[in-house]
C-alpha cells in the first residue's frame, strides 16, 4: 500500500515542477532533477530487494519438499536404510541452514505437529513392534506444544495412536500420552523434564461392544457398566527415574529449524532427528 501511495504522490508529467520552472528556473531545474533521481531509484530499489527475498523462499520450499519427498517412502524412519538415511541427513541441514541461530519463537512453536520421519531408537521400536506383531497397530504420532502465552516455556505432550485389531478401533483405538515441561535454555535448546505417560480416549471396536452387550438381547445393567468403564478408562502412570525414584528424567532437545508448517529437531546426545509437519489441533 505505501508504494502504491507513493508513485501516486510524483507523477511522471511533473506538471509541479514545470509551473516552478516558469518563476524559479535554475532552481526548479535542479530541484526536479533531484526529485526524479531519488524516485527513480527508489523504485530500483524495490523492484530488485523483494525479487531477492522471493527467490530465497521459493529455494527454501523446494528444500522442504526433497526432504519430505526423501522421507516419504522409509514409513517414518522405520524401513530407511543407510543410504536413504544418508541423503535424509543432507536434506535436513540443508534445510537447517536458512534460520540457524535464530532464537525460538513460541508463538509459531505452538500448536500440534505430525511425526514424518525420525531415527530416534525408542520411537523405532514402537514402529518396529507394530510391524512385527499383528495384534498391535501405532497410527499417527504427534508432538503438541502449549507455549503461546507462557515465557521461556512451557507443555510438551507427545501422543501415540495406537490400536489392537478387533477389539479397538483401527489406528485410533487408544491414545498414549507422555507429558513433559520445557525451559528455553538456550536460543535454539529447550530442556524437557518428563512427568507423567497416560494411556486415553479407548474407542472399543463394534465386534466388542457386540461381545460385551449384544445389540439382539436386552442390555444388562452390568453389561452397559463395562462399556461405559471401557469408553472413559484413563490410566497414569508418573514418570520416576528408575534408579532414584525421583522425577528426574529428562534431556536436552535442539530445535534446529522451525517455520509455521515445519518442525525440525535433534535430540542432543545422539538420540535421533525428528521432522515434523504441522497438524491440524489435538483435543486431549
Amino acid at each position: 500500500m505505501e508504494l502504491a501511495f507513493a508513485a501516486s504522490v510524483y507523477p511522471g508529467n511533473g506538471k509541479r515542477a514545470i509551473h516552478e520552472i516558469k518563476t524559479k528556473p535554475l532552481r526548479s531545474k535542479l530541484f526536479t532533477t533531484k526529485k526524479r533521481s531519488f524516485h527513480n531509484k527508489f523504485l530500483c530499489s524495490v523492484a530488485v530487494a523483494p525479487d531477492g527475498n522471493r527467490v530465497s523462499e521459493v529455494e527454501l520450499e523446494n528444500k522442504k519438499h526433497d526432504l519430505l519427498r526423501a522421507v516419504q517412502e522409509t514409513q517414518r524412519g522405520l524401513i530407511a536404510t543407510a543410504d536413504q538415511r544418508s541423503i535424509i541427513e543432507e536434506a535436513l541441514v540443508s534445510v537447517e541452514g536458512y534460520n540457524m541461530g535464530a532464537p525460538i519463537d513460541l508463538v509459531v512453536l505452538d500448536g500440534t505437529w505430525r511425526l514424518q520421519y525420525t531415527s530416534a531408537l525408542d520411537v523405532l521400536i514402537l514402529l518396529e513392534a507394530a510391524a512385527r506383531l499383528p495384534f498391535f497397530q501405532v497410527g499417527q504420532i504427534f508432538q503438541k506444544f502449549e507455549c503461546r502465552d507462557r515465557l521461556g516455556g512451557g507443555v510438551i505432550r507427545n501422543v501415540v495412536r495406537w490400536s489392537i485389531p478387533n477389539l479397538l478401533e483401527e489406528q485410533e483405538g487408544a491414545t498414549l500420552v507422555v507429558s513433559a515441561k520445557f525451559d528455553v535454555v538456550s536460543v535454539r535448546n529447550i530442556y524437557l523434564q518428563f512427568e507423567e505417560i497416560k494411556v486415553q480416549d479407548i474407542n472399543i471396536s463394534e465386534q466388542l461392544q457386540a461381545l460385551i452387550a449384544p445389540a439382539l438381547l436386552p442390555r444388562s445393567f452390568l453389561s452397559l457398566q463395562i462399556l461405559q468403564f471401557l469408553r472413559t478408562f484413563r490410566a497414569q502412570v508418573p514418570v520416576r527415574n528408575p534408579g532414584t525414584g525421583r522425577r528426574s528424567v529428562g534431556g536436552l532437545y535442539y530445535l534446529s529449524y522451525l517455520d509455521r508448517n515445519m518442525l525440525l529437531g535433534r535430540a542432543v546426545g545422539g538420540g535421533g532427528v525428528f521432522v515434523f509437519t504441522k497438524a491440524q489441533p489435538l483435543e486431549l
